[in-house]
This record gives C-alpha cells, structure tokens and sequence, in this order.
C-alpha cells in the first residue's frame, strides 16, 4: 500500500485541485469554482500527496461565523478511496478548526456514511439562534445559503445532507 501525506495546500497545488474539483462539477455534486476563486481560498485546503508528490485528494474548511465551520470541496481521487486519505484530510481539517477556535463544523454531503463515521450527524432547519441567522443570511457565500437551508440554492442541494459535529 502505497502511502500519503496531508499538508496545508500551497498555490502550486490550486491547478490540481481545480482537476480533481472538475468531473465532480460536471456530475453536479459539488460547486464549481473558478481558479481565482480557489487561489483566494487556498489558505483554507489541506491536500493529500502519494509518495511521487501527486494530489490525490483535497479539502477545504471556511469559517462560517465565530464558533462555526464549514468542511467543503472534500475529494479524493478515485484510486485512493477506502485508504484513509479522506480521513486524514477531515482529521487535518478539524485540527485547523480547533486552532482557530471553532466548535462546531457543518458539511452538505452525499457521503453519509463516511461523515457519520467521523462524528457528524444529521440536522434539521433551525441550528443556530435568530440574531446569528440574521447575520449569516447576508453573506453571498453559497455554503452559508446551503447550511441555512435556503430556498435558492434547493437545486444545487437535492439529494445532499446538511450534516453537523460538535469539536
């Protein structure tokens, strides 16, 4: 077996993650995101490397509010699922999160099971009190409008869970 490192993503490694981000995106499971998107925001990935220096899988975490997180644009490239660099990409991003104070880490995801695994659980429409609400519901993040569950982005969310843990 062959094995793999998880290290915070650097912006030699954004081209890869747009490659491995792109068939997911024509399959419509996860949101696209255009390169400068994904330079903007790649202080928020880990990436996982085989033994020769390639990406074989990547996950971001974007802070949310004060307590809270979000686990997003998680892939592992096909040939490495069922080996641990998932987990270990959550595991990396949950101890960026307890560093920056975060209690609490929320995912929109087909992978129940694997989520489930790692302590997440399912959640309903109310989780956070009305004067966060109030705030979150500014943001023009996609993930936010998706963990407050909001109607405009329903056709991107279909079939997905809104899933939570608690750090």
């Amino acid at each position: 077996m062959s094995e793999f490192t998880v290290r915070p993503a650097r912006t030699a490694d954004v081209r890869g993650i747009h490659r491995m981000l792109d068939p997911y995106v024509q399959r419509r499971i996860l949101l696209g995101k255009d390169l400068v998107v994904l330079y903007e925001a790649v202080q928020q990935f880990q990436v996982a490397e085989d033994a020769n220096g390639e990406l074989v899988g990547c996950g971001a975490l974007h802070v949310m509010w004060d307590d809270l997180g979000e686990i997003r644009t998680l892939i592992v490239a096909d040939d490495w699922l069922h080996r641990g660099v998932g987990r270990g990409i959550v595991e990396a991003l949950e101890e960026s999160a307890r560093q920056l104070g975060l209690k609490q880490l929320f995912c929109l995801t087909f992978e129940v099971d694997f989520f489930t695994r790692r302590g997440f659980v399912p959640i309903g429409e109310h989780v956070v009190d009305p004067d966060v609400y109030s705030q979150l519901v500014r943001s023009p993040d996609e993930g936010v409008a998706e963990f407050l569950d909001l109607a405009h982005v329903k056709p991107n969310t279909l079939g997905n869970t809104r899933m939570l843990k608690t750090l």
